[in-house]
Order: structure tokens, then C-alpha cells, then sequence
């Protein structure tokens, strides 16, 4: 049974092998346009930055350069019950130099769409074993982020040898090219 976390907790990762997945449902009256979001992972050493620009893993770079990180691709509607977008973690692969994993959703044009999180609902990462299909662990946002376009959803990170997810729920002001500035 999965553990349902609030913001701010923490709980180890025991899997070698789990996939991430993200989803959200949208208004679909508020605006002219549909939505797009996109789900980011940033792979990150001690220093808080990209370990190298191949490890942004997103829908132009599906896999990282180690083989441990593999975006599914991406969904453009969001259309569905369920994960709308997965990332599959091997940690047995890891880069030596990799301490933490950063998952990122963003809203694809939020601007010239004139689109923010405030429009969607429904939002979660769960953790699964790609095993086994068991679910380790979920963080819905409940949070109303009325003005922010991309939103941190969670970071595992590596803690005397062990994995930990931490769930985050923090969103910014404005896309990918922001998240990129903050790790590059």
C-alpha cells in the first residue's frame, strides 16, 4: 500500500528499479487554448547543478546519458485517468556523481496561453516499483498556485547511501527556461 505524503515528508525508496508518475486533469473552460504540461527531471550533483546538459531529461532528451533515467514521452492533452506522464528510474545505473533528482512540471506557452496552476486540478507524483507495479508512495498538491506556471512536484535525493523522496509542492512564476538558469 502506498504511503500518501504531505508536503515537507520524506520516506526512503527501496526499489532499485521504480518508475515516477505524474498527472494532472485541466479546466478545460478557462482558457482559449489547451494545456499542455510537461514533466522535467534536472539530475543533479552535490552542488545543486546539472551533473551535464544531457542530464535535463525531458521530452527533446528522453533518456539520460547513464542509462538510469528514461522519460516515457510526452502527452500533450493530459486527456485520461492516471499517470499522464512516467519517468523510469534504474538506481542500479546511477552516475556515481548524481545526489539528486529533481521533477519539474511545467505549463507548455503558460503565457501566451495565458494559463497557470490555479487551472488545473487533480495533481500528483507517485512513486511506483516498475517490478512489481506496487505503489511505494503519492503527493497530491493541494495547494492553490493561482499565479505559477511550473511547480516543483518532488526531489529524491541520496542520504548516506540511501534514496529518499522528499515532497516539495513548490511552484514559481514562470517555465522551463527559469528551472534551467536555477540548475545549469
Amino acid at each position: 500500500m502506498a504511503i500518501n505524503l504531505q508536503k515537507g515528508q520524506r520516506e526512503a525508496i527501496n526499489a532499485p528499479r521504480f518508475t515516477i508518475g505524474l498527472g494532472w486533469d485541466t479546466n478545460s473552460s478557462s482558457t482559449g487554448s489547451a494545456f499542455d504540461l510537461d514533466a522535467s527531471v534536472f539530475v543533479l550533483g552535490d552542488n545543486k547543478r546539472l551533473v551535464a546538459d544531457d542530464y535535463f531529461v525531458f521530452y527533446n532528451n528522453l533518456h539520460s546519458p547513464d542509462g538510469a533515467i528514461e522519460h516515457t514521452g510526452d502527452n500533450l492533452t493530459g486527456d485520461g485517468d492516471g499517470d499522464d506522464e512516467q519517468v523510469k528510474v534504474d538506481l542500479s545505473k546511477i552516475a556515481a556523481q548524481v545526489s539528486e533528482i529533481c521533477i519539474v512540471v511545467t505549463i507548455h506557452e503558460a503565457e501566451a496561453r495565458r494559463q497557470n496552476f490555479g487551472q488545473v486540478r487533480n495533481s500528483f507524483i507517485r512513486i511506483f516499483d516498475t517490478a512489481t507495479g506496487a505503489d511505494i508512495l503519492k503527493y497530491e498538491l493541494e495547494e492553490d498556485f493561482s499565479i505559477e506556471t511550473a511547480v516543483e512536484f518532488g526531489r529524491i535525493y541520496k542520504k548516506d547511501n540511501n534514496w529518499k523522496f522528499e515532497a516539495v509542492g513548490v511552484g514559481m512564476k514562470g517555465g522551463l527556461q527559469d528551472y534551467l538558469n536555477k540548475y545549469q
